[in-house]
């Protein structure tokens, strides 16, 4: 299976800085959709650092896709495209939900061929496996903390703090005015109030 031919692509290309030229990225990426028969319907560049969560051709390759505009979505290299392995799976999950192929032209991924699909699958695997390993190291990293007899969570506010709080909670002042004078959030303010009512 292949990308249908004369599906609608949007290519994305990615550089770091404004001093480096998208060209070399776009030529090639121009070159494999004519040689697929893709018509190219959208290039989108950003001049973004690819540790951004908001890159505004990004989001406007989104709008595209969101809005069945393009069949698919090609790309010079998975880096230029996804900052993380966990953003790469969840973009490469809703392509699927909207039934938008996805192509990365180094990395020869083809969400619409068989290798693609199993690729696709073997990374979902890899990111679940990550996230596994974190949440493990995080658990074994509060039960050690317990057993070691360390308090978790936020320290608790001196009593006379929270007697300060009730005080000009008296005299009427918003909960914005009390953690201004004390030096305290404003959700901390209010489960204080919360907790012993005036």
């Amino acid at each position: 299976m292949a990308p249908r031919k004369n599906a609608r692509v949007a290519v994305y290309a990615r550089v770091s800085t404004s001093g480096q030229d998208a060209g070399m990225q776009l030529r090639e990426l121009r070159e494999y959709a004519h040689q697929r028969g893709l018509e190219v319907v959208d290039e989108l560049v950003d001049t973004e650092s690819g540790s951004k969560d908001r890159r505004p051709q990004l989001d406007r390759l989104w709008t595209l896709v969101r809005g069945r505009k393009v069949d698919t979505v090609l790309v010079y290299r998975f880096d230029r495209f996804a900052r993380s392995t966990k953003q790469l799976v969840d973009a490469l999950e809703e392509f699927n939900h909207l039934g938008v192929d996805f192509i990365s032209l180094h990395e020869q991924i083809d969400t619409s061929s068989p290798m693609g699909k199993a690729m696709f699958t073997i990374i979902s695997a890899i990111a679940e496996f990550e996230r596994e390993i974190i949440t493990e190291r995080i658990r074994s990293g509060i039960a050690k903390a317990r057993a070691d007899g360390k308090k978790l969570g936020r320290p608790r506010l001196p009593k006379s703090k929270a007697e300060t709080i009730h005080q000009l909670r008296s005299k009427k002042l918003s909960t914005r005015e009390i953690a201004t004078r004390t030096g305290v959030s404003k959700s901390a303010v209010h489960n204080i109030l919360k907790a012993v009512p005036t």
